[in-house]
């Protein structure tokens, strides 16, 4: 698998070779740059060129890390409960699998955007550190743990709104 840019996306040498290196090493790309750049655009290409699914994880201030693995609606339970729903016996019926679930559970190789990563909390990055170092996560409601079937491209943006983490850096490829 080797990313040469496409008709829609020209890339230079030095962004072929950090993608490619990414790539190889399965390690995550974090491609760091000024707003409207490319950034977003190089992980759809990427993704197109390689000829793999795409999936977008777009960060926001208020995301948390927990909202890529997945999210429990416990309240939606409890309201099941009380009026006696057939759904309130399955847990599995009230956990709604994030973006990275996706990408783990994917039958095949895909590309995995984390777009944004730095509008997020300063802890946002440490909390994906072990689910990306690991491709995989505990979901404690059903007591299992989910496998990255095959381990996705991930692609992290960050537009230098603030610094992020040591740890977090040490376990990316850079461009």
């Amino acid at each position: 698998m080797r990313f040469e840019g496409t008709a829609a996306y020209v890339a230079d040498k030095d962004l072929m070779v950090a993608v490619n290196a990414a790539i190889a090493l399965e390690r995550p790309l974090l491609v760091k740059g000024e707003p409207g750049t490319g950034k977003t655009e190089l992980a759809r290409q990427v993704a197109s060129a390689l000829g793999l699914d795409f999936i977008e994880w777009n960060v926001k201030s208020t995301t948390k890390a927990q909202q890529g693995l997945y999210e429990y609606d416990a309240v939606s339970r409890l309201r099941d409960s009380q009026l006696g729903d057939d759904r309130f016996s399955d847990i599995r019926n009230y956990i709604k699998r994030g973006k990275l679930w996706d990408a783990f559970a994917a039958p095949k190789k895909v590309v995995l955007l984390i777009d944004e990563i730095d509008k997020a909390d300063i802890e946002f990055p440490n909390d994906l550190l072990q689910e990306l170092d690991r491709m995989e996560f505990f979901v404690y409601e059903t007591g299992e743990t989910i496998h990255a079937a095959l381990r996705p491209i991930v692609i992290i943006t960050s537009n230098n709104e603030k610094e992020l983490p040591d740890a977090f850096l040490r376990r990316c490829f850079f461009h």
